[in-house]
Formats: C-alpha cells, structure tokens, sequence
C-alpha cells in the first residue's frame, strides 16, 4: 500500500491482531500497521465510503455489478469521495453477504486455468492500478526548450542545400527526397532546439569538408 502512496487500512476482526510478524514484514511501512483501525464488522470499515469494491477471483451467479481492475479504478477516481477496496482472507476469500455489502464485484483478469491470486499480490495490482491514475506514476522527463517552425524549417533547407553540394540529390530529378525528409522528422513529435543545432551543426562540419 505504501509504496503505491496509500496508507487508509481498516481491517476485519482479524484473527491476531497486533502480532510481531507483521511488524517485521512491513519493513518501513510500519506506520501503516500502525494507524490500521479495526472493526468488528465489514458494514462499520465501510460506513463512510461513497463506494466499496469488492475483489473475488470467483465468479458469482449473483452480484453486484461486475467490473475488471482497470475499469474499478477508473471508476473509483470517478467518485471523488472516500471509497474502500473489500479482499477476503487469504484462505476463503469474501462471503456472499460481504459481497453484497459492496457496490460492485470486481476480478483481476487472468488465466482461466488458474486465476487465483494470494492475497499481497491481489492487494498490490488493485493499488498499482490506483497509484497510475494519480498521472504521476512515471517521473517525467528533463525537457528541453522546443524547437521552433522557424528552427525546423532552417534545418530541411540546410539538409537540402547538403544533399545538392554532396550530389546525393539533384533537384531535377524529380526525387522525392526532401519530402520524404519532412516525413521522417514529422515522426519525432518534439524536437528541441538543441537537437536542431547539433545536426545542423554536423551538417555544416561535412559541408566545410
């Protein structure tokens, strides 16, 4: 939960509860064991959550509505309010009435021959999948300033004043070169201006050669 920037955990009448173990696992996520609230019962984890999403690798005959990972996600960035991911334990997973305490049934799509997941791992995709809504999952680039129309089009005139001295094109020829030239650098959607001036500046080193 932690690593993925989420640290709200209630549990269940968990079974041993505080137990040094788990102390031990969290590694430097203990804060989130310790601010974990404990209930007696699912209703009361949940009482103030505008949503509740509950997870079962198993497909029940009835449910609430069904979503993938992905779209339950989505839709729970779409609430705006607080809402809960429901997990069973590890062993039995969630019953129908802890199902049905929740909004929607939610599966983590896998293989059909064998979908089951334990229960860290169940937990982890579930924020992982939250973690990318937030658009900061993926630290972003150093960018430089662009290059300009003006930076662009100096450069196709200098490609093409290389490829005339070089004799690789003769304009009456007829070749297709400086358009296919515009395509291939049409591909690359922001150029920067440096990146204009190094291959103009390679350009003109040839040239003087």
């Amino acid at each position: 939960m932690k690593a993925m920037g989420l640290t709200d955990l209630r549990l269940v009448s968990p079974e041993r509860w505080p137990a040094q173990e788990d102390q031990w696992m969290a590694t430097h996520a203990a804060d989130v064991l310790q601010g974990a609230v404990v209930h007696e019962k699912l209703e009361q984890a949940i009482s103030d959550c505008a949503a509740a999403f509950a997870l079962s690798a198993r497909p029940r005959e009835w449910s609430p509505q069904v979503l993938d990972v992905r779209a339950a996600a989505s839709r729970a960035a779409q609430v705006g309010d607080k809402v809960a991911f429901v997990f069973g334990s590890e062993d039995a997973g969630l019953t129908n009435e802890e199902m049905f305490a929740c909004q929607y049934l939610v599966h983590i799509p896998a293989n059909p021959a064998f979908s089951s997941l334990n229960l860290a791992q169940a937990v982890q995709v579930v924020c992982y999948e939250l973690f990318l809504l937030r658009g900061d999952a993926v630290p972003k680039a150093r960018m430089e300033k662009l290059a300009t129309v003006e930076d662009i089009e100096g450069l196709y005139a200098h490609l093409e004043r290389a490829a005339v001295k070089s004799g690789f094109y003769v304009p009456e020829s007829r070749s297709k070169l400086p358009e296919r030239l515009r395509r291939l650098f049409s591909r690359v959607p922001e150029l920067e201006r440096e990146e204009v001036n190094i291959l103009r500046g390679l350009l003109k080193a040839l040239l003087g050669k």
